[in-house]
């Protein structure tokens, strides 16, 4: 319990620092997530004080959430482009590369991030690593033949366990599947990516490689900023 009340601090204090860089008139992408949670709920607080600002969304959940708060929600296609996005990672390492996908949006995540000007990772301090691998690796793909990826998967002994809720395949918010990878360690994971999205019936990886320009990760009491630039 005490380690829980920990992350939820450092998550909390990542998300409230990253709040920090919206300005007002801006467009902002939101990820999803519990740390992302926080982001949301600063966002909707400012937003009640003033700060006039249109967000795309990146799952239902979220959606949920950010109207709940009064934000002011605009599809993507008619974004133009978000100034900053925010969102979470399930892991991230010095390079500012990362697994996400834990909570399934990996795909309208990576959409809506590789749209953005500026990208902010909000993190507590466990999910920062030396190495990727750690945490299960998430693949979307399609349900039709999924269990052909599955063997695929299980023959170059990447360990796949398709991933299940309330006794049935978890579905994305577009209806697929997610494969989670159990790698125990990535040695480069831009090859990896793009030798798992040859397979035919994958959609997505949870692997997103470079794109990320800011990681705030919240550590005890405070904060520690990883920039890739100025912004």
């Amino acid at each position: 319990m005490e380690e829980k009340n920990k992350q939820n601090s450092e998550k909390k204090l990542a998300a409230e620092k990253a709040v920090e860089f919206v300005k007002d008139g801006m467009i902002v992408g939101i990820g999803t997530g519990s740390t992302v949670f926080y982001a949301i709920k600063k966002l909707g607080e400012l937003v009640q004080n003033g700060l006039n600002i249109s967000a795309v969304s990146t799952s239902d959940s979220t959606t949920k959430l950010a109207g709940a708060e009064g934000i002011r929600l605009i599809n993507l296609d008619k974004a133009v482009r978000p100034d900053i996005n925010i969102d979470g990672a399930d892991e991230a390492d010095r390079n500012f590369n990362g697994i996400k996908g834990g909570g399934g949006a990996l795909l309208f995540e990576k959409i809506v991030a590789l749209s953005s000007v500026k990208n902010i990772w909000i993190l507590d301090s466990s999910k920062n690593v030396e190495q990727l691998g750690k945490f299960p690796l998430p693949v979307e793909v399609i349900p039709f033949g999924y269990k052909r990826v599955l063997n695929i998967f299980k023959e170059m002994k990447y360990y796949p366990e398709l991933r299940i809720k309330n006794n049935n395949p978890y579905l994305t918010d577009s209806g697929n599947y997610i494969l989670d990878l159990h790698l125990e360690k990535i040695e480069d994971a831009g090859i990896l990516d793009k030798e798992i999205k040859l397979i035919t019936g994958v959609v997505e990886t949870g692997l997103f490689i470079n794109i990320a320009d800011v990681i705030i990760t919240g550590k005890n009491n405070s904060v520690e900023i990883l920039r890739k630039e100025k912004l």
